[in-house]
């Protein structure tokens, strides 16, 4: 997948998810090398933008989910990136916690399975949405700014 300051927070938001859950110390000091290394890829990325060295084109890297899109509704993303950033990152704490059941799926009732992995399936479609609307947002200013 191409880098984009979509998918670099996505990223960052994981690492940070892991850093919360793990006890580990050895993991925790492999957790804050990979923030600090996000953090930085991020940074560069903004400035080459900003400075024309990355190209509009190669800000944005759709997705291109296909899937039904019937029962599988997704709430519209919009907001500015701050606002879109926090939702990704609200998105992936909630997707996380719903994996955290299917890794023991056989405790999951019967009756909630179903529920359970459509969940999952539609906060994935909602995560992508997320890391979408943080480029096309992105690349309009550096568009504009250009």
């Amino acid at each position: 997948m191409a880098e984009t300051l979509g998918s670099l927070c996505d990223k960052l938001t994981i690492v940070k998810l892991k850093q919360w859950h793990a006890e580990d110390p050895i993991v925790q000091d492999s957790l804050a090398r990979q923030q600090q290394q996000l953090q930085e890829e991020i940074e560069e990325f903004v400035h080459g933008a900003l400075s024309g060295r990355i190209p509009p084109e190669r800000l944005t890297f759709a997705a291109n989910k296909v899937y039904a899109r019937a029962g599988n509704e997704v709430p519209a993303v919009t907001g500015g990136i701050g606002e879109v950033f926090a939702r990704l990152a609200d998105t992936n704490c909630k997707l996380w916690h719903e994996q955290e059941r299917v890794y023991e799926f056989e405790k999951v009732p019967p009756e909630e399975k179903d529920t359970t992995v459509k969940r999952l399936a539609v906060l994935n479609l909602e995560r992508t949405r997320c890391v979408d609307q943080l480029d096309s947002v992105f690349r309009k200013l550096v568009e504009s700014a250009l």
